[in-house]
């Protein structure tokens, strides 16, 4: 095989499978990180103890008990210490528990829907949350805690007829998850095997896994802004801002990761190579042991 042909093919090969780094990484994270029930639980749990995520749950939860309740002119009255009381309680351990337990259920729910064929919305009972909220009026010796309804409401967090296209994104991603990943590598040790210089082969690669860890923490960077600025609700963006940062976290870890061991792989080939290129010292005949004279 002619040596041009051996580095451009080599070349083509290596380019795809830096190209598919990135892609196969967010792929891999999305059907395999996200789509974890036990892990979802564990990242989202220390937002528990976030401020701005308990002052957006106390200000959700607050508002839809008002709503609850008719309690006529006395409603900007009663209105602060409802939401008094849900903020008091989002210091509670049982409001860790009921956290907890809220995100495993909705995450439940939404891998149940997006793995049945009807189209109905993915809904979350809050009843429990409520249930504690009026437990805890009722501790505080408030008057109108026993009228707060404890109702069986279903939130929905996906309408119907958005949860199609999410079925079949989450499809796509449960295939590009696994098969991304390993078409990248099946790329490189090809493009590495047929190279007429295999260290330089090593080089690109090593650079180019680098560079698409690098354009996976931009396009996380990019992400993080356009998702804030779609919320029409800016009291509630640092708490958007938190739960996304949670959510990315392994994500961004495994993108510094590509960057760090690609530069140092990358390093490594051109130490070695400046090392095998540099002449080897001369010897000095000064130094050179007189030999004994017959």
């Amino acid at each position: 095989m002619p040596t041009r042909f051996r580095n451009g093919l080599s070349a083509a090969l290596i380019a795809l499978a830096c190209l598919l780094v990135p892609f196969g990484t967010l792929a891999a994270w999305a059907a395999y990180g996200l789509a974890d029930t036990g892990r979802y639980v564990t990242t989202m749990a220390p937002l528990a103890d976030d401020p701005a995520v308990r002052e957006a749950v106390a200000d959700t939860v607050g508002t839809g008990i008002m709503e609850e309740i008719d309690v006529g002119p006395l409603r900007a009255t009663v209105a602060p210490f409802v939401h008094d009381a849900v903020r008091s309680f989002t210091r509670t351990e049982a409001f860790r528990t009921a956290w907890d337990s809220g995100n495993r259920a909705l995450h439940d729910a939404v891998l149940h829907a997006l793995h049945r064929d009807d189209l109905r919305p993915v809904t979350v009972d809050l009843a429990p949350v409520t249930a504690q909220v009026r437990r805890q009026l009722a501790d505080d010796h408030m008057p109108l805690a026993q009228r707060i309804p404890v109702e069986h409401t279903a939130v929905a967090v996906f309408p119907a007829r958005e949860l199609a296209h999410f079925r079949k994104g989450f499809h796509v991603l449960e295939v590009a998850g696994f098969w991304l990943p390993l078409t990248a590598a099946v790329l490189a040790v090809a493009g590495i095997a047929v190279a007429a210089c295999r260290r330089r082969a090593v080089t690109a690669t090593a650079l180019g896994t680098a560079l698409g860890g690098a354009f996976l923490c931009l396009a996380i960077a990019i992400g993080r802004r356009l998702t804030l600025a779609d919320l029409s609700d800016e009291v509630h963006r640092p708490a958007a801002g938190a739960v996304y940062d949670a959510l990315t976290a392994t994500l961004r870890t495994v993108s510094w990761i590509l960057v760090a061991v690609g530069l140092t792989v990358a390093l490594a080939c051109h130490l070695l190579r400046r090392r095998r290129a540099s002449p080897a010292p001369t010897p000095d005949p000064a130094q050179e042991p007189t030999r004994a004279r017959a």
